[in-house]
């Protein structure tokens, strides 16, 4: 069965999992901290409440707990914290405790709006519109309150919506690519998670099977269906409140494997994932889901035991790393990436290009230049036309792997390509590394070699001068446009998944509910 985890992820609706929080933290998200004084309103709102509902004035309980009424007031709206003494003695006074005090709950439905309305009011998001704040007091009614609150939810959520555009998009592509560099590739948390996953589902040795995914997801508590409905937008769903993962039938557009989808359904769930709050958390999540995946189709201990038996006998090749553990040429490549470094002391880099020359992804570590866009972006950027992975398109017989040394500005380097095709055109893998590492691998031995310049223009993108001259006036190509490249991701609580789609695909396999007639 083909399958590439690491191409896409999948898409699940996820909550809080039983491991608590997301492994990798690129950057800290300060819209999803808890404020501490949104504690403080929820504690003084509290005090309110109770006193309003005993009949006192802030004078009255002032005289009973020996405090002004003035202090009072700062501690209801939320502007003081009271000392553990004023604490015990307003618990006294109002027949409760400080516990009961301090619960994180609001004390009713009005509560519950006044405090989201001051909240809202003091983010950066609404302190840009210039706008003054609405105070919620008791002259405000609560129709008022529901419908300033509706307000800035929608918002918000508009917001969150439009940092998904291409450009933001590329940003935090690149930001967690860099990231990952930094790292060599390699998370061991998420190798220690996929490990014990694996020990779950009865893994022992070679290919992992279809059952032992089907024991890892009972072991959460999961059934995987498969249906022939999927809204159009998911490759997978994930309906927490019945325990069942729906896949896809056997049959799979553009070759990925069952195995990989209920893999990654499984790592939210293993890795503790929330809903993502913004694109670069949603991309997070994806490549943890990815890396959980690959990490199970080859197990780091099996996997590195066999690439270190291939070092040992210089005869290192992905197509063998493919072949042993049954997956794709393009998951055993970039898996290579995972333990290569971090095991082997091996840098490398990886690309899957298009036809075309476009970098779809790209990894590396090792010196090699990917051409970039202004942001630093790699995604979408042609690759040089004297590199393997464009050279490899030339050949007649693709049937096997491509070796090539290719001599660049930042030194020479030795890559192994193979080409494939999926509906959408053909594509290219390659796996490369310094001249000095070349040893390890098979294919050392080739004589083909090509020299590149880029970025220099002269070097594969300028036109020959006497073709420019010829044609340059009478030339007026219609461009090919990758659309995605254009169109703003599609907004819903995951990035380019229809909720509306989701939820009703949800609803028609859900069953009756308990207790309905």
């Amino acid at each position: 069965m083909a399958e590439d985890p690491q191409q896409d992820a999948t898409t699940s609706t996820t909550s809080q999992g039983p491991r608590g929080r997301p492994v990798i933290t690129i950057a800290d998200d300060p819209q999803s901290r808890p404020s501490p004084a949104t504690g403080l309103l929820t504690l003084g709102r509290r005090i309110r409440h109770l006193r309003t509902a005993r009949g006192m004035t802030l004078d009255q309980l002032g005289g009973v707990v020996g405090t002004t009424a003035s202090q009072l007031s700062l501690v209801e709206n939320g502007r003081r914290e009271p000392r553990i003494s004023l604490l015990q003695s307003l618990a006294d006074a109002l027949g409760t405790t400080p516990t009961d005090l301090l619960a994180p709950e609001p004390p009713s439905r009005r509560a519950a709006l006044e405090i989201e309305l001051e909240r809202v009011q003091a983010t950066s998001l609404y302190g840009a519109l210039g706008l003054p704040q609405v105070r919620p007091g008791k002259s405000l009614p609560t129709e008022a309150l529901e419908a300033l609150v509706g307000l800035h939810t929608e918002l918000a959520r508009r917001a969150d919506a439009a940092i998904a555009t291409p450009e933001e998009a590329r940003r935090a592509i690149t930001a967690l690519r860099l990231w990952m560099r930094e790292r060599d590739n390699y998370l061991p948390e998420i190798e220690e998670a996929a490990a014990e996953a694996l020990r779950h589902g009865g893994y022992t040795s070679g290919a992992l099977t279809h059952r032992a995914v089907a024991r890892m997801a009972r072991q959460l508590g999961f059934t995987l269906l498969h249906v022939d409905d999927l809204p159009h937008s998911t490759r997978t769903v994930t309906d927490l409140a019945n325990g069942r993962i729906y896949l896809p039938p056997a049959s799979i557009p553009g070759g990925h494997g069952l195995r990989s989808l209920a893999l990654q359904a499984i790592a939210h769930r293993v890795l503790g994932h929330v809903q993502p709050h913004s694109y670069a958390d949603f991309l997070r999540q994806r490549v943890e889901i990815t890396y959980f995946a690959a990490a199970c189709l080859l197990p780091r201990e099996a996997a590195v035991g066999f690439l270190s038996e291939a070092k040992r006998n210089k005869d290192l090749a992905v197509e063998d790393f493919r072949d042993a553990f049954g997956v794709t040429h393009e998951t055993a490549a970039q898996r290579m990436t995972n333990l290569l470094t971090s095991h082997l002391d091996v840098r490398l880099h990886f690309l899957r290009v298009g036809d075309d020359g476009a970098l779809y992804k790209g990894y590396e570590n090792d010196g090699v230049h990917f051409p970039t866009d202004p942001t630093g972006a790699i995604e979408g950027q042609l690759v040089c036309r004297h590199w393997a992975a464009r050279s490899a398109f030339e050949r007649r017989d693709r049937t096997t792997e491509y070796y090539q040394y290719t001599d660049t500005p930042e030194g020479t380097y030795w890559c192994t390509t193979q080409t494939g095709s999926t509906e959408h055109g053909q594509f290219s893998i390659t796996v490369g590394v310094p001249f000095g590492s070349a040893k390890w691998f098979r294919g050392r031995d080739t004589t083909t070699r090509h020299r590149s310049t880029c970025p220099d223009p002269a070097c594969c993108r300028r036109p020959e001068p006497t073709l420019a001259d010829r044609w340059s006036a009478h030339a007026w190509p219609s461009a090919a446009l990758h659309a995605q490249i254009l169109a703003p991701l599609p907004s819903g609580t995951f990035p380019g998944v229809d909720d509306s789609e989701v939820y009703a695909f949800l609803e028609r396999h859900a069953g009756p509910r308990a207790g309905a007639s």
